[in-house]
């Protein structure tokens, strides 16, 4: 009865939509998704390989056989020795070495004018296929044995950053497992553009366009 068209009243047949850069299950956070003409934007969006960020967190001591804190426990480990300064030393190597990735994928002569300009706008990044590549990475919070990181990447998954907390564990004669991923940030979108499930309305979601049509705008014609 519930869905019966006296009740649900008429269907929406001819709305169509997209979604961006998707979320997995265990994920939580910015999610765009695209609204008749907005999915050609999203394409476009899509094509200009804008930054992400997540917060993530993560729980040293043990490994699971999916990264995650919910997944089946494979190993326990010590983690005592674990200091501040030493995580953020392998920080700072994973950066070092994304960093070189992604002067490679980005195709740029980094000893030209072009490169130096494109610098300064903070526009080097890979414009085609690439594996995933952190363009930064900073620890958030550390009270052992949990800690949380704010990532900053490109063509990444979910569980390509759940991986990353498992090798950091790893790197720190020890294991680790992920206990949240949260995108905070994709592209030009933020939380603060972001509709919780109480607002997703008709004049919620209106509003949500025209608050974003001119910094979107902005972008394509910046990056594009």
């Amino acid at each position: 009865l519930a869905d019966h068209p006296l009740v649900r009243g008429p269907r929406f047949r001819r709305l169509k939509i997209g979604a961006g850069h998707r979320l997995d299950v265990k994920a939580s956070g910015v999610f765009v998704l695209g609204i008749g003409d907005g999915n050609k934007l999203l394409t476009d969006l899509y094509n200009c390989h804008l930054t992400k960020v997540y917060t993530v967190s993560g729980l040293f001591g043990k490994a699971t056989d999916d990264f995650s804190d919910t997944g089946k426990l494979v190993e326990k480990t010590t983690f005592d020795h674990i200091t501040r300064e030493k995580l953020e030393r392998i920080l700072a190597v994973i950066q070092g070495t994304n960093h070189k990735a992604l002067l490679m994928y980005s195709n740029i002569d980094m000893k030209t004018q072009e490169a130096y300009e494109l610098a300064v706008q903070g526009l080097i990044r890979p414009m085609g296929k690439s594996p995933p590549i952190i363009t930064a990475i900073r620890c958030l919070q550390f009270t052992l044995p949990e800690f949380r990181l704010e990532i900053h990447c490109l063509h990444e998954t979910q569980q390509y950053l759940r991986k990353i907390v498992h090798e950091i564990g790893l790197e720190l004669k020890s294991s680790a497992v992920c206990t949240q991923v949260r995108r905070i940030r994709d592209g030009v979108f933020t939380l603060d553009d972001a509709l919780l499930r109480t607002q997703w309305n008709l004049q919620s979601i209106q509003n949500a366009i025209w608050d974003c049509q001119l910094k979107v705008k902005t972008e394509l014609e910046k990056t594009l």
